[in-house]
This record gives structure tokens, sequence and C-alpha cells, in this order.
């Protein structure tokens, strides 16, 4: 079975948000044989969400769900704007992350960008410089400080980066926290 289309989520399989499980939607009420692994903010206590009710926005419509913080796409002002439709399609639509911290998306070019996951060192490196470049001039780190939080950095420990794509230009973006 094929997993939906996330625009802003190209992979949420390889990036943990999605997962493979027998498990019944409590919106669908349907095994759907994958479910959402992140946070939810809904008025009710869900737990299970498939992606096909993230993707249609059943789980928006029904328990008022979001995945990711409405506000922090565009990282509570830190980036760019974007308009209504596109915050609403990443908050309602889109399978979100879990992060140490408050998670933020984001954005570029007058859009959100792709979440591409998050990353440790080995990630960062893989990718090239301009990947730990962006997180080195997030981080506020330089010279050995700076050397010290990069060797220090896990994907499922801490600290992590999340890294995006600009869908337009295809600039990275992102940030790191840790717990």
């Amino acid at each position: 079975m094929n997993l939906p289309s996330f625009k802003y989520h190209p992979d949420p399989l390889s990036t943990g948000s999605v997962m493979a499980s027998d498990k019944r939607c409590q919106v669908c009420r349907q095994p759907r044989g994958f479910v959402y692994t992140g946070t939810i903010h809904s008025i009710s206590d869900l737990e299970t969400v498939c992606p096909w009710c993230i993707h249609d926005g059943a789980a928006h419509i029904l328990f008022h769900a979001e995945f990711t913080a409405l506000n922090a796409v565009g990282g509570y002002g830190e980036w760019e704007p974007v308009p209504q439709p596109v915050s609403e399609e990443v908050a309602f639509r889109t399978p979100g992350f879990s992060g140490w911290q408050q998670e933020r998306w984001f954005t570029h070019c007058g859009d959100a960008a792709a979440f591409l996951g998050p990353m440790g060192r080995a990630e960062l490196e893989e990718l090239g410089q301009d990947a730990a470049s962006v997180i080195c001039r997030e981080s506020g780190f330089r010279g050995d400080d700076w050397g010290s939080y990069f060797k220090s950095m896990d994907r499922h420990g801490g600290p992590t980066a999340y890294l995006f794509r600009c869908l337009h230009c295809g600039c990275l973006g992102g940030y790191s926290d840790s717990h």
C-alpha cells in the first residue's frame, strides 16, 4: 500500500514520523498498515492516526488535530512568513516530527520547506558542508565550541539537527536543539 504524498514531508517513513503498524486509526477506524508517530495536539486524546486521515484533513476536521503548531510554521517569526493556507497545510495535513524542544518548520521563498529529517553529525556530513554550515550558523557556536557541539550531534540522542530543503531554490535551512 502506498502512503499518501505530502508536499512538505516527502518521506515520513525515513524521518520516523510514520511507521508500519497494525493498529486501528482512531479517526477512520481502519487498520491502514501505517500510523503517525509524532505529537498530536487535539481536542481529544488521539494516539493513533493514519497518514491518510492526516493527508485528507479528516483528523483536523473531526478532532481539531494539529501535527505542527500553526505558528511554528516560519519558526514563530524567525523565518519569512508564508500565506495562511500554506501554514494550515503544514499544521493540519502534514505529518509533523518530534524534537527535543518546541518544533519549528523552516520557510523560504514564500513557502514552507520540505522536511528532510532529524540529523546527527553523520547525516549532516553525508549531505555535505552546506548542511553543517546551516546548523552552525543557526546554533550560534563558533570555533572549538562549534566543533564540540557538532561532534556531539546525534539523530536519536541530543543535540539533534532538523533539516529542510526549500522547494523553490533548493537551499537548506533548519535548526538544532537538545534536551
